[in-house]
């Protein structure tokens, strides 16, 4: 199944994808072990970070090895690209998804961007998402420029684009507040275009919050920030408590942590349409 098909399956049904990004072997290990254990399909995520610290070809190659030894349905994500050449240079690598992030220049700049990946990704089959409105970055003040309706619209209309990451309160990286999601606009927007809608900078936000957000039109839930921090804080507690100097008996102790983060995440997702 396309990832754009399983999307538009969990459109109907209400529910989300967990999307994760990783890092390393490890945190890659860990998202297959819980992914495994709770029978979950799995977007596996790159950023372009990620991709220059382990390789391009590496870290496919991984993630699909990954994939097939666990027996598990996914696909590999290009996480925020910032630029065409760089999403050409995934859907060449055989990624399933791209994402461009042209979401901080024009709104005429950004659907340009994304008009000429969308037609790249085409003889790929391959699934294209965006971003539209203001998601605060790490470093990036919270708050203001939420996504439209009108503007939705209108942006899909022009771009045909599979999947649109839209700007309704949450941020990357850790909240400085309390985070609070605009459910109202959220069910807007899914009111007036039928194009599958993610949410970033789930890490933080309160179960409850996520799941109404998915029943409300999310289908797709990205998870990078806890990731990372559960898993150098549990390495971190091991560091501070062994003299022991052989890096594959140390970096597997953080690997149980962040597994039993992510089967509680696969829960949150998945038990979202169960809930009134």
């Amino acid at each position: 199944m396309t990832l754009q098909d399983k999307l538009k399956e969990c459109q109907r049904e209400k529910t989300a994808i967990l999307a994760t990004n990783f890092y390393n072997l490890e945190t890659l290990k860990a998202v297959l072990i819980a992914a495994s254990k709770m029978q979950a399909p799995v977007i596996l995520q790159l950023t372009k970070s990620s991709i220059d610290y382990m390789g391009l070809s590496e870290a496919v190659l991984m993630a699909r090895q990954g994939l097939s030894d666990f027996g598990l349905e996914g696909w590999i994500h290009l996480d925020h690209g910032n630029s065409i050449d760089l999403a050409q240079q995934c859907l060449d690598a055989g990624f399933d998804s791209v994402m461009i992030d042209a979401s901080e220049k024009s709104f005429e700049e950004n659907v340009r961007i994304t008009k000429d990946v969308v037609e790249r990704a085409k003889k790929y089959k391959a699934n294209v998402e965006a971003e539209l409105g203001y998601v605060a970055k790490l470093g990036q003040e919270q708050g203001g420029g939420f996504t439209t309706p009108s503007d939705a619209v209108s942006f899909v209309k022009q771009t045909k684009v599979d999947a649109l990451a839209v700007a309704i309160g949450s941020a990357h990286g850790f909240y400085k507040s309390a985070p609070k999601l605009d459910i109202e606009r959220l069910a807007q927007i899914h009111e007036a275009t039928n194009v599958v809608l993610v949410l970033h900078g789930s890490s933080g936000i309160p179960h409850e919050m996520v799941q109404d957000a998915i029943r409300n039109g999310i289908c797709k839930v990205n998870l990078a920030t806890e990731i990372k921090d559960t898993f150098m804080r549990a390495l971190k507690n091991t560091l501070m408590n062994t003299d022991e100097i052989d890096l594959r008996k140390v970096f597997p102790s953080a690997i149980t942590p962040v597994v039993d983060l992510l089967c509680e995440k696969y829960k949150m997702v998945r038990s979202a349409n169960k809930l009134k």
